[in-house]
């Protein structure tokens, strides 16, 4: 949270210990040339950006990612550090399963004695300012970098990075289509740090209209579609008041235009009960994870089970794996985040019958009761079909696509997700071209300005403009390249 004098927030020998580890995760990555990051590893990116708000970025990716997959936001809490989050929160482990990048914004003391994140400060948390416009840049830098889905870009935080989280969501509701709030607050709860203290310790007495309006006020004339948002709440938690976790609900319930009562509710491992709050279609909007006797923290559960994840440390408790539940629920799992709000089993049979270098054909096994289905192409709805075949267009040459079908009966409710099939479309793959940077601009394929040299296209930032530097760039659409040195 944002600043040392709030009474009771942190206890000094808490402190030393989590500032030393900090000062030590900053010298234990290396920095890599602007999107230069090595597969597998969590290394710095520098150069990302005009980097208003004074971030560090460090991201990290699994070997051989394809084109195409998610990219997520992860932000860390006060006193934490990009390589602390990625060690205990167990993101890597579903990056890895589940194929997706991760970027880990960093802050530090120079912006923050305690290296909170700002969700406090209007000049530094809302659209186009500061930290917020940072990280945006940084989104931009990996989206570009791994060729990402624009349309499956999620952020998460926690503490400080948690309420930093729900003001991206509420500020770029464009740019993300979910997001994870842990033991965080309300996206603009405060404008100014004297006000934030009252955020954190006590009820605001605010209608859930007059939260949605803090949403709808940060991007003006914005309508929609709105991210889905995971909210993540200790009842034990005495530095961010359970009753943030309320208002973080009314909150996003509004936005979305929809009820404060539960359309599901269900019990989980950890003491944590899962409510469900769905959108007019049928499909879960909001959900609110509250973990019983849980203190401030991110939960994590250590273990080798498929729900489990992460390692304990300051403020990463153990008692269920959120990391896990929330990428189940933005669909990183390839279930869309669909599948079991109906009755309708999953359907059998998922097959490609065929591909072109634009297009994938399918074919499943009929469910009876069922009035149509949904298909989903990695973890997207991508079409709706009253039959059992469905052909999807508009995809990239030599490209790799996960697809899941669920049926829908009547009333419009969801059934359980099939089994994934993938289909790779035909035609030939992006190029790439591994040339020194004076030879990139020489070719054609990358410009000089001011001594250094910027990949056409993406514009993305090579360095100096010299034949000491080498980079791959991968030509993702004609005339458009992008860095690729982790791979192409």
């Amino acid at each position: 949270m944002p600043h040392p004098t709030w009474r009771g927030f942190f206890r000094r020998t808490a402190l030393a210990a989590a500032l030393g580890a900090f000062a030590a995760a900053l010298t234990a990555v290396t920095p890599l040339a602007p999107s230069a990051a090595a597969a597998g590893t969590l290394q710095q990116v520098t150069g990302f950006g005009s980097n208003p708000g004074n971030l560090a970025m460090y991201e990290y990716a699994p070997a051989n990612l394809p084109a195409g997959a998610p990219l997520v936001v992860a932000l860390h809490g006060c006193t934490q550090s990009a390589s602390d989050y990625h060690t205990h929160s167990g993101w890597q482990k579903f990056a890895d399963q589940w194929g997706f990048a991760v970027v880990y914004p960093q802050t530090g003391p120079a912006n923050n004695s305690l290296s909170c994140f700002s969700w406090f400060d209007s000049a530094k948390d809302t659209r186009g300012r500061g930290e917020a416009a940072s990280i945006l840049q940084m989104v931009d830098t990996a989206a570009a970098q791994y060729a990402t889905d624009r349309s499956r870009i999620f952020v998460t935080g926690l503490s400080a990075g948690g309420g930093m989280t729900a003001d991206l969501l509420a500020d770029y509701p464009d740019v993300f289509a979910g997001g994870s709030v842990d033991s965080g607050l309300p996206a603009q709860c405060a404008t100014t740090q004297a006000a934030a203290s009252g955020c954190q310790y006590s009820s605001q007495n605010l209608t859930p209209k007059q939260w949605g309006d803090k949403v709808r006020a940060s991007y003006p004339g914005y309508s929609g579609p709105w991210p889905r948002v995971a909210i993540w709440q200790g009842s034990s938690d005495t530095t961010v008041s359970p009753v943030n976790g309320t208002e973080l609900r009314d909150q996003w319930t509004d936005a979305w235009g929809i009820g404060q009562t539960a359309s599901s509710t269900r019990n989980l491992t950890g003491g944590t009960t899962e409510s469900i709050y769905d959108d007019s279609t049928g499909e879960p909007a909001v959900a609110l994870f509250s973990v019983r006797g849980m203190a401030h923290g991110l939960a994590v559960n250590p273990g080798s089970g498929a729900d489990q994840c992460g390692s304990t440390g300051t403020y990463y408790l153990n008692s269920i794996c959120s990391s896990y539940y929330t990428a189940k629920f933005w669909g990183l799992d390839g279930s869309g985040g669909q599948g079991g709000t109906g009755s309708l089993p999953a359907p059998s049979g998922l097959t490609v019958t065929g591909t072109t270098d634009t297009g994938a054909s399918l074919s499943w096994n009929p469910v009876s009761g069922a009035a149509s289905y949904s298909v989903y192409r990695n973890g997207t709805k991508a079409g709706s079909v009253t039959g059992t075949a469905y052909t999807d267009t508009g995809l990239s040459a030599a490209t790799s696509y996960s697809y899941t079908v669920a049926a829908v009966d009547a009333s419009g409710a969801v059934g359980a997700s099939s089994a994934a099939v993938t289909a790779t479309t035909t035609g030939s793959a992006p190029q790439c071209y591994t040339a020194d940077n004076y030879s990139q601009v020489q070719a054609g394929r990358a410009h000089q300005s001011g001594g250094y040299t910027y990949a056409n296209g993406s514009n993305q930032n090579m360095g100096l403009y010299n034949v000491a530097i080498t980079h791959t760039l991968k030509e993702t659409s004609p005339g458009y390249f992008v860095i690729a040195d982790s791979g192409c």
